[in-house]
């Protein structure tokens, strides 16, 4: 993985010197052959010196450019994503590039490092599309070349440029879009125009509520018709209309996409189109997760430096016992959910069978532990805490807006339930 690592010794020099040292290293990545021959042990769920590195280089990039006052400022203005700020992250620190194979330009590496980015990002609650092009899109174009579909040349290609960092691509699927459950396509297939070229559909339909939409080069579009499929759809084709909305969560905005009679290309068809939305949403549920484990970090640091500090009674509010206990309360919690999340992280890496279990068991302890974080860190800020100046807000936006996203922790918790043949509870 040159990609990251290269820029990672430099950046290290910059990083910000009040950012706590992250766990320890390990050189153990990967889950283990199990010599009983039980399938794969568990996995290590500690960060590698690489990951350890990845860590340092998004850190420091996102200190100096997403500070809570600049994130804040941008929220307000009408262009919500700092693309300038996803320029860097994406093709000098390669973040766009993680998943993408080393032979289409990419890091070639797996979901471990793609979860270290996001707990980043849910750190300075930056606003930028690392989930919806990285994550989601990049995983639905890999599980079409995987499979060697017709339409696997035209995701070689849109690799390609995602890998460089100049190319931003979303996913047209609503928000709140609950893995392992079929997601009915609202836009469906037109009939094809003489003049169109071989392999070339026309698309008409809506989709409300799309992540990381707004500021995307390429919109990869699940369609019903004969046959249904997956297509890719240049954002600036004729008939295509981007309407943003007044989302909770300004550092992730919003969009209705309305397709008119839209030129696309498809790239998957049948089964394997389903097959490819399934593998995305699955991925970014996991990756939601982390990010979500990177919010309730970072609050709990910052609440915990502000309850140092604020005195009332001539001594410092952090002395009191009632607030010590709850700061311990939301440590566990976030312990907790860094487990689930690296140990989802790791299934994903190693396509684990367990995956679809780590994934539901983390999307729900991460989503609760998020919420957690947004509201505790709030109260503890006592009046600071419920004004517009103060980044507190920001993180429990994000908090509730990711609790919803790629399905609640309730659904998720349904879905752990029916994969682990557990029981249903008793009638009232």
């Amino acid at each position: 993985m040159e990609g990251p690592a290269q820029v990672t010794q430099q950046a290290e020099t910059t990083a910000d010197p009040a950012a706590s040292a992250d766990p320890a290293a390990s050189a153990e990545p990967a889950a283990s052959a199990d010599p009983a021959g039980g399938g794969t042990s568990l996995p290590d769920l500690t960060y590698t010196e690489q990951e350890t590195e990845l860590r340092s280089a998004v850190r420091s990039v996102l200190y100096d450019r997403a500070r809570s006052g600049a994130v804040l400022a941008r929220t307000e203005t009408a262009q919500t994503y700092d693309m300038a700020l996803w320029r860097t992250l994406a093709a000098e620190i390669g973040c766009a590039g993680l998943l993408i194979p080393e032979s289409l330009g990419g890091a070639g590496a797996s979901f471990r490092e793609a979860a270290v980015v996001a707990e980043e990002v849910g750190r300075s609650v930056a606003p930028v599309p690392y989930l919806g092009s990285a994550v989601l899109a990049t995983v639905a174009l890999l599980s079409v070349l995987e499979a060697g579909e017709a339409g696997s040349e035209s995701a070689r290609e849109l690799l390609t440029d995602l890998a460089g960092g100049t190319t931003t691509a979303a996913i047209a699927v609503p928000f709140a879009s609950m893995p392992g459950v079929r997601t009915e396509p609202t836009v469906r297939i037109g009939p094809a125009e003489e003049h169109d070229a071989d392999g070339m559909y026309r698309l008409s339909g809506l989709v409300s509520g799309v992540a990381d939409a707004v500021p995307a080069h390429v919109l990869i579009v699940p369609a019903d018709g004969v046959p249904h499929g997956l297509f890719a759809v240049r954002a600036e084709e004729p008939g295509i209309t981007r309407t943003p909305v007044v989302s909770l969560d300004m550092t992730r905005q919003l969009c209705d996409l309305q397709l008119e009679n839209v030129l696309a290309r498809r790239i998957a068809a049948g089964p394997q189109a389903e097959l490819a939305v399934a593998a995305a949403l699955r991925a970014g549920a996991a990756m939601l997760a982390a990010e979500q484990v990177g919010l309730a970090e970072r609050a709990l640091e910052i609440t915990l430096d502000y309850v140092k500090h604020r005195y009332q009674f001539a001594r410092p509010v952090g002395s009191f016992q009632a607030i010590k206990h709850r700061l311990a309360d939301w440590w566990v919690a976030v312990t907790q959910a860094r487990a689930a999340s690296r140990y989802a992280a790791a299934c994903l890496a190693v396509a684990d069978q367990d995956a679809p279990v780590a994934t539901a068991l983390a999307k729900a302890a991460c989503s609760d532990t998020a919420m957690l974080a947004g509201q505790e860190m709030i109260q503890l800020h006592g009046g600071i805490g419920f004004t517009w100046e103060h980044p507190a807000h920001l993180y429990l936006k994000r908090a509730k807006s990711s609790s919803i996203g790629l399905g609640t922790a309730d659904r998720h918790r349904a879905t752990l339930a029916r994969l682990a043949d557990l029981p249903p509870p008793p009638s009232p």
